[in-house]
């Protein structure tokens, strides 16, 4: 009798095969040791087009609108008939008992088995494989602790939600308004609330108008006082001009010890944040890395949410911290007294924990990887070491003059432990990088000042700024809009998923690349002209970001089994006839 291990692509049931001792493999599978181990090459099984339906679809006319399916059908990708055929026939094996589901252990990956399951004809027993690390010891003992594949049918509903969600507002959105205005215009629930937000930065930049104003500053014996904004010049010189003539007292001076605590640990969106700003990465290629050093044994599951670790890894963070200390240049010579307990809260990880370099990486270190996974690993590595390093402490001192009646301050910074900045300095010193080009400018040390001292020689000076627009979205700032979309309208206890999933959000910017809506200009996202006005023809219900953000948390609560899948469903189908008779 046989086990049947289903997994997403080759490269893991190769990698579950060697942990599991498996190493005979022929005709699409591995098979050995009471196991069969095969795989699919992402989703095999999807949606039916709307044609299938009905051949009247083939034609795009408003009178055949709307399309609801009830049932939705699926078919087989043409293209992936093959190893469909593989899995079918093994399936239907005598031997074969039962089924792992070994897919990628998300919501996606729970539907790319399902689906293969239910078009085979299916009826066997069926358990899940739920890891966070393909290496050896976490395969094993995943297979020590094999869940009921039952479990997961909320996730599975969650999953079929979205991608039955997906297809009736992208078919019937898109035909909608395709016919309307006479030229395909691609809608989608994510990307076209995506492509708003862009739109809607450009415009405010392009309706900006700078404002001028202007500072009046005083130096005193090695410190710079700065007064408050002056729009009118005239105002700022007669200032300048009286303080050149009168003392200057300190009025205060105020010293705080302030901290600044560590970081958290990656999540996949924090991941794909950070190196977009520190090496100019797109958010699908750290994706792509990501995915590759995982599938390498070398990290942890990319596609988390999660920024903490569970309260049972404290041994493993320690091995992976006394590990990597050694192993890493920018490292060398820092004092490091981990405190581990800020990145421990099993309470706050869902279906995985943060992404952390695995203890098979310590063994190997970089050797065979690409630049751009070298590049990403440190990162990760950095992270997790300033995670557990000191917090970062300084003296904040604000001193207060006056002068001629008008009030000027000075701002000074006194560090007093480096603590996690230090390393962090050290590891875009050691990649050279220029991340922090838009951080503002350190305040300095200021001199020692005491309260009532008095200045007599002054020098004066006028200084001319003007207001700045808001900046262009990167994929930086565009990934965290993005994860905030829609959060201040949702109730403080909701599930703030915002647009997309941190396993999505890369995939539907490529998609807004490819269709020709935004191009990439250095680190910029912009809309392009066709962009603009598909944002500007749209209506608000596919516009706004606040809409499938609830719809987001709503398919999380499904997943949680806290929601109702028709009563999700049932939704789409009615605001689908709305768009339909509005429009």
């Amino acid at each position: 009798m046989k086990r049947l291990v289903i997994c997403e692509k080759p490269s893991a049931a190769k990698s579950i095969a060697s942990a599991l001792g498996v190493t005979s493999g022929a005709d699409g599978c591995f098979d050995g040791n009471g196991y069969l181990i095969t795989w699919c090459i992402g989703h095999l099984v999807g949606l039916a087009d709307a044609a299938a339906y009905d051949p009247k679809y083939k034609k795009w006319r408003y009178d055949d609108l709307p399309i609801l399916p009830a049932p939705f059908r699926y078919e087989v990708a043409p293209e992936k008939a093959a190893q469909f055929h593989v899995l079918k026939k093994l399936m239907e094996c005598e031997d074969v008992t039962e089924l792992v589901n070994a897919c990628d252990a998300g919501r996606e990956g729970e539907l790319i088995f399902r689906l293969v399951y239910e078009m085979a004809g299916c009826n066997k027993p069926f358990s899940r494989l739920w890891i966070s690390s393909m290496e050896d010891s976490a395969i094993r003992e995943g297979f020590q602790s094999l869940r009921p594949g039952r479990e997961y049918d909320s996730l599975y509903q969650s999953a079929l939600c979205r991608q039955k969600a997906d297809w009736l507002i992208g078919i019937n959105a898109t035909r909608l308004f395709s016919v309307l205005y006479h030229r395909t215009l691609n809608v989608g629930r994510v990307q076209t609330p995506t492509l708003a937000m862009l739109a809607e930065r450009e415009k405010n930049i392009s309706l900006f108008r700078k404002e001028k104003y202007h500072h009046v500053r005083l130096t005193l014996d090695g410190v710079e006082a700065v007064s408050e904004k002056f729009a009118d010049k005239e105002k700022a010189e007669a200032v300048k001009n009286a303080c050149v003539q009168s003392a200057v007292i300190c009025a205060s001076v105020v010293r705080e010890q302030k901290k600044d605590n560590p970081p958290k640990l990656y999540d996949l969106t924090t991941l794909q944040r950070e190196a977009n700003r520190i090496f100019g990465y797109t958010a699908k290629q750290v994706l792509e890395y990501a995915q590759s050093l995982y599938e390498k044994k070398l990290l942890t599951y990319p596609r988390t949410d999660s920024q903490y670790l569970t309260d049972d890894m404290l041994p493993t963070a320690e091995s992976l911290v006394s590990g990597l200390w050694p192993m890493l240049p920018f490292a060398a010579g820092l004092d490091l007294s981990p405190q581990f307990g800020r990145v421990l809260n099993s309470k706050k990880v869902s279906d995985h924990h943060a992404i952390v370099p695995t203890m098979e990486f310590v063994q190997r270190g970089f050797d065979g990887l690409t630049e751009g996974e070298k590049k990403l690993l440190s990162l990760v590595c950095c992270k997790l070491l300033c995670a557990v390093a000191a917090p970062h402490v300084y003296e904040a001192v604000t001193a207060t003059f006056t002068c001629a009646g008008n009030t000027f301050t000075a701002k000074g910074k006194t560090i007093l432990t480096p603590g996690w900045k230090e390393l962090d300095r050290r590891f875009k010193a050691s990649f050279k990088t220029d991340a922090d080009d838009t951080a503002p400018e350190p305040a300095q040390e200021l001199p020692k000042i005491t309260e009532g001292q008095t200045f007599d020689k002054v020098t004066a000076a006028v200084t001319e700024h003007f207001t700045t627009p808001p900046k262009s979205y990167t994929e930086d700032t565009l990934l965290s809009a993005m994860e905030r979309a829609g959060a201040d309208d949702l109730p403080e206890d909701a599930e703030r998923q915002g647009l997309g999933t941190p396993a999505t959000r890369a995939s539907i910017l490529e998609k807004l690349v490819q269709m020709g809506f935004v191009e990439r200009k250095g680190k910029q996202l912009l809309p392009t002209k066709d962009g603009h006005n598909l944002a500007c023809v749209l209506p608000e219900a596919l516009t706004s970001p606040q809409l499938t953000a609830q719809w987001e948390t709503e398919l999380t609560a499904i997943a949680k089994g806290q929601a109702d899948p028709e009563g999700f469903m049932a939704g789409i189908a009615e605001m689908t006839r709305g768009l339909i008779a509005n429009y």
